[in-house]
């Protein structure tokens, strides 16, 4: 018997995988709210208009873009995609907003020869330095001070910093670049230049990727898995920039719920203990425990941590040591048209020192009868611009202003729908990498009937938290395998 904590798309990932296992005997998934499918929630206004609340669009790319297409055709969701290719707004035209304007970021090679705000110098300039910059030896580095040295102050602030903002809502700053952006560090460290291993690099990545695909057609560990579905050819073939389904991107969780339901026991409770022993776990559930053979845990490490603290408090310890954002969401509905122009929406460098962090144009990405823009503000300076506790209201009240002066807004929004997620985005710190290594060797040493998956650990995109929930599966039976 298996105990999979959290119903979010991790655990529903966890549940769908388990599923294909049957060593891991009778499933049952505890999750402490009242419904199933995490931060991924679609909501639709009073009109009709959609509100998406969590992420909203997917990545076709790589091997997490392409397992989780696989998962999409298996649902039966395929003629619910919305595919957006590489010559739609959404995926030509991205902003930030920087000196009071909005501007173009550059999406083109000649975009790189030319002078663009609020960059003061062409970025062929930084590509340039960057071949001469020396290598500097680390085990891992900030994100900003890493591209201030290779590509220069301008490039960290007015491209990385906001990027990292609209990815993890974080400080550039704080996380790790061997997280973040492994394949740049790496080239650095390997090769003594990004473009010079990015060069290298792309000339070894289609056979990699093949080879890969070609690794996913064998069974391992008693699961028969297989190449590229049909969709995710499709969607190499039209080259999608992104995707996301028709009804929101919510439909994803409420089918993978509905394909586990009847086979997995769902119950919408809260865990509070947990107490291992060699080949079982105690789960205390609502004062009662309940007695399994192993745990998939899908819950952020900061929840984990107070679960094993007292049996393993420097496991716990590691846990806590992985922070977490807040984030309000702010979705407004207009009747009119309130867009400067047609693209995926913008950013805010954290150097403007606005409380916002972006504005995402959702009707341009997800066609509406009406403008729906999606308001994204705090993240890692949630505290700084509101305090620790504020209201709703006032959380409108300063996301409507923001509107008003970066789009130039002069109308009243017909709806709104104002939320606060509290410790929703994991922040993959400097030495990250090393804790996950600490925190995986404890597991194992200590023969603890564990594995874990979700945002805090893998990353924070969809497709690397549903990955993540596979390779939970695998490492809970490669285990048993060795054992």
């Amino acid at each position: 018997m298996t105990a999979i904590l959290g119903g979010g798309i991790a655990g529903l990932s966890a549940a769908f995988y388990a599923l294909e296992n049957p060593r891991l005997g009778a499933l049952t998934l505890y999750e402490a709210s009242d419904r199933l499918g995490g931060w991924i929630r679609s909501k639709r206004s009073p009109t009709g208009a959609m509100f998406e609340k969590g992420p909203r669009t997917m990545r076709s790319t790589g091997i997490g873009g392409k397992n989780t297409l696989r998962i999409i055709e298996e649902l039966n969701l395929t003629d619910r995609v919305i595919s957006i290719g590489p010559n739609h707004p959404a995926a030509k035209k991205r902003l930030i907003y920087a000196d009071k304007s909005l501007h173009v970021l550059p999406n083109s090679f000649m975009d790189l020869l030319k002078i663009r705000a609020p960059l003061k110098r062409p970025l062929i300039l930084s590509l340039w330095n960057e071949l001469k910059a020396p290598r500097v030896e680390k085990d891992d580095e900030d994100l900003y001070s890493f591209v201030e040295r290779r590509l220069g102050k301008d490039v960290a602030e007015y491209l990385i910093s906001p990027m990292v903002c609209g990815i993890a809502a974080g400080d550039a700053k704080k996380l790790s670049v061997n997280f973040l952006m492994r394949s740049m560090f790496e080239a650095e460290q390997k090769h003594g230049s990004i473009l010079k291993g990015t060069l290298k690099t792309n000339r070894m990545q289609g056979d990699i990727e093949k080879k890969r695909l070609e690794d996913m057609k064998n069974t391992t560990l008693g699961r028969t898995t297989k190449g590229p579905s049909k969709l995710a050819l499709r969607a190499e073939k039209e080259k999608w920039a992104v995707w996301t389904l028709e009804g929101g991107l919510e439909q994803f969780p409420i089918a993978m719920a509905e394909h586990v339901g009847g086979k997995v026991d769902v119950q919408f409770k809260k865990c509070s203990n947990l107490t291992f022993a060699p080949g079982k776990v105690d789960v205390e559930v609502d004062g009662k425990v309940q007695k399994f053979d192993k745990v998939i845990s899908s819950l952020p490490a900061k929840n984990l941590a107070p679960m094993v603290r007292q049996q393993h408090p420097e496991l716990a310890d590691e846990l806590e040591a992985i922070p977490s954002v807040t984030v309000a969401v702010i979705n407004f509905e207009f009747e009119e048209n309130i867009l400067p122009c047609e693209a995926f929406g913008f950013l805010v460098p954290p150097n403007q020192n606005l409380p916002l962090l972006g504005v995402i144009f959702d009707s341009c990405v997800y066609p509406q009868k009406s403008t729906v823009v999606t308001a994204m503000m705090g993240g890692a300076w949630f505290d700084h611009h509101f305090g620790s506790n504020p209201t709703e209201d006032n959380l409108l009240s300063i996301a409507l202003e923001q509107l008003r002066i970066t789009l130039n807004v002069k109308v009243n929004p017909v709806n709104v729908d104002v939320e606060i997620l509290k410790d929703c985005i994991p922040q993959q710190i400097v030495g990250h990498d090393a804790r996950m290594k600490r925190i995986r060797e404890y597991i194992t040493d200590h023969g603890m009937a564990l594995a874990i998956c979700g945002s805090s650990y893998q990353g924070v995109g969809v497709n690397d938290v549903i990955l993540s929930s596979k390779n939970a599966i695998d490492d809970m039976l490669l285990r048993d395998i060795n054992a």
